[in-house]
């Protein structure tokens, strides 16, 4: 492994440790309540879902299949909103320290002044990112797959692994627009500001623009629209729309490092 990549993994080890603690115990909170839930279809069924405004369904994500089956459940709770924010939260602040965060500090300065290209550094950093949000995703996997199948859940592991896979995805191009603006302009608070409004406004538009004809064309430069609309905890991987995913990000990095190879930061 390269060096580089080597020393920012071990740099980020313990942010990395308290998000993956952090979005495990998450998970298994909501998990363990879905025997509650499933007790209560009265309560908590699509009849009774119904109630709910029609703004907050479409940003819970239409709740067509309600709280009391498993997928409806994992969809809802797991995989539309709050897991996927976890993430994009853990691979900003990630993608922040990438470029961005050191820069404001001075210690990139010090970095660059090593035997070692921009460009590798980008790529290096980008790599660490990557493996980072790997690995919380890897163990976060874990931890739904297990106690899904310990609550009875009933949604086949391939199904759980499409949908954490689209979540490592978004996550990832989440970080690397973070990474790649931080390039752009050396300032970490650009950076957060700049995903904050991507992952709001993308969202909004991915989940209201199904319903709301002047914003539905915007629909498809979401984000969010190739990580939800493929329904991959109902229907498995989506193959396209994951690609337009690994595209982005690729096109992502491909930004960052002639920006960061042109711009002066100082040395």
């Amino acid at each position: 492994m390269p060096a580089l990549v080597s020393k920012s993994l071990r740099d980020y080890r313990r942010a990395l440790l308290g998000w993956t603690i952090g979005i495990s115990a998450f998970f298994g909170l909501y998990l363990a309540y879905y025997p509650t839930i499933v007790s209560n279809p009265e309560l908590y069924g699509q009849v009774a879902l119904t109630k709910f405004p029609g703004a907050m369904r479409d940003l819970m994500g239409g709740l067509e299949d309600g709280f009391t089956s498993g997928p409806g459940y994992l969809q809802t709770l797991v995989y539309q909103l709050f897991g996927p924010m976890l993430f994009i939260m853990c691979a900003a602040v990630i993608g922040n320290r990438a470029i961005a965060q050191p820069e404001e500090t001075g210690t990139l300065e010090l970095t660059l002044t090593l035997p070692i290209t921009r460009r590798r550094l980008v790529l290096e950093r980008f790599a660490a990112l990557a493996l980072a949000l790997f690995g919380v995703a890897a163990v976060t996997f874990l931890v739904v797959f297990g106690l899904a199948s310990a609550v009875d859940m009933d949604v086949p592991a391939g199904r759980i692994l499409a949908g954490h896979t689209g979540v490592f995805l978004l996550a990832l191009f989440f970080g690397t627009l973070c990474l790649t603006v931080g390039a752009l302009t050396g300032r970490r608070g650009i950076a957060l500001a700049a995903v904050g409004v991507v992952a709001v406004a993308g969202y909004v538009v991915e989940t209201m623009g199904r319903d709301v004809d002047g914003v539905s064309w915007l629909r498809w430069i979401s984000p969010f629209h190739y990580y939800l609309d493929g329904r991959p905890i109902q229907q498995g991987f989506p193959a396209w729309e994951y690609l337009v995913l690994v595209g982005a990000i690729v096109a992502l990095v491909l930004t960052a490092i002639p920006a960061f190879d042109r711009r002066d930061v100082g040395v």
